[in-house]
């Protein structure tokens, strides 16, 4: 009976060391801590978005010549008005030298003749009162009127050549003036493509050239992005946003929305987009950005502060989750109702409370309700 006891005990023992080794370790998962926070509904750019400068002129000269100096360089200040760069311009001065001269000399020339023409006027009238007298003839009176109205339209045509002179005068000082490239508002000189000697030329219509000077305004900047045409239908002005720029990672701007495309971008291979302008709440931020940063926008549409929320990432198919159990070390497969959500939280209404633990690590293989896990600390 001894022998038969020692069998079984023999057994059971191999039994158990044979269940034991074949028996697979409790799976290992990421866990998280339910909590309250703030949940927004947002909406995000597809493709990276640009800081742009709300006024930017890539600035050209209105007609062609060689750069006689350059007056400023890149990165300079400039005020509104500034004369940026000149052209050559020795024969367009030549030519508002002689034009002003010209009209000094219709100036006089009219001068001289309208004081002609006022002696002709009072001579015209002494001899009528000499003729109602009977001491001047009318053969005099009539040679009398008619050089007094001979010698008005003389004057009045002096004055007109005065006139023509004034507008030639005005003439060649557009002309001259088209040689000086000024600065149509106050900014900073991003670029400038010409040196002192080379010769410069318009841009044609439809022919892309560089420009002579880029003039870049800091006082305004904003970020461009595109928007998918699903999400365009919840925007409107005002809403406020968030900016994140990649030169300044980790570091959040406030910002606001300012314009909506009236259109939607039908680009090739591409998804439509509606592309939107946000502003920076803060002018201040000017001073440390540059135009071209690329940047990533966050439109805020809706928010519910202090509520429980969990990372989006937990939230399965049919917005399921896994409840850790840490009585019995298993799972539990738990349906959720859920309110606004966004790439990072999701808003629970209902079935979680704060301070449950719920699986993060849904890659781990053979996840299922009832499964032993063991937490593991990342």
């Amino acid at each position: 009976m001894r022998k038969v006891i020692a069998l079984l005990i023999i057994v059971a023992v191999a039994v158990l060391a044979i269940w034991f080794m074949g028996r697979q370790p409790p799976a290992q998962v990421l866990l998280h801590t339910v909590a309250r926070g703030t949940v927004e509904k947002t909406v995000s750019n597809t493709r990276a978005g640009t800081v742009e400068a709300c006024r930017r002129s890539k600035l050209s000269m209105p007609s062609g010549g060689r750069v006689d100096s350059l007056l400023v360089d890149e990165g300079d200040r400039v005020e509104s008005g500034q004369v940026l760069l000149s052209l050559w311009n020795k024969d367009r001065r030549a030519m508002q030298a002689q034009a002003s001269a010209r009209l000094q000399s219709a100036r006089h020339s009219a001068e001289k003749i309208c004081v002609e023409s006022e002696n002709a006027q009072r001579e015209a009238t002494r001899l009528d009162t000499l003729l109602a007298r009977k001491l001047a003839s009318r053969e005099a009176t009539e040679l009398g009127r008619t050089k007094a109205q001979g010698s008005a339209f003389a004057c009045q045509a002096a004055r007109d050549e005065e006139q023509v002179a004034a507008a030639n005068l005005e003439i060649n000082n557009v002309l001259l003036d088209e040689t000086f490239l000024r600065a149509p508002f106050a900014g900073i000189v991003a670029e400038i493509n010409g040196e002192v000697g080379e010769y410069v030329t318009p841009s044609p219509p439809g022919v892309a050239t560089p420009p002579a000077v880029d003039l870049i305004d800091y006082s305004c900047l904003y970020v461009t992005a595109p928007i998918d045409e699903v999400d365009a239908g919840a925007l409107q002005r005002g809403l406020p946003a968030r900016i994140n720029l990649d030169a300044f990672r980790g570091e959040t701007f406030a910002g606001t929305l300012d314009r909506i495309a009236p259109y939607v971008l039908d680009l090739e291979k591409q998804a439509r987009t509606v592309e939107v302008d946000v502003v920076f709440d803060d002018p201040a931020v000017r001073e440390r950005l540059l135009v071209g940063y690329s940047a990533d926008i966050d439109i805020i549409l809706d928010t519910h502060p202090d509520v429980v929320r969990i990372p989006t990432e937990a939230v399965m198919d049919n917005d399921e989750v896994y409840r850790y159990n840490r009585v019995t070390g298993t799972l539990e497969l738990l349906s959720i109702d859920t309110g606004l959500r966004n790439w990072n939280f999701t808003e629970v209404t209902a079935n979680l409370q704060p301070g449950d633990e719920i699986v993060l690590s849904l890659d781990v293989p053979g996840l299922a309700d009832g499964l032993e896990v063991v937490p593991r600390d990342d």
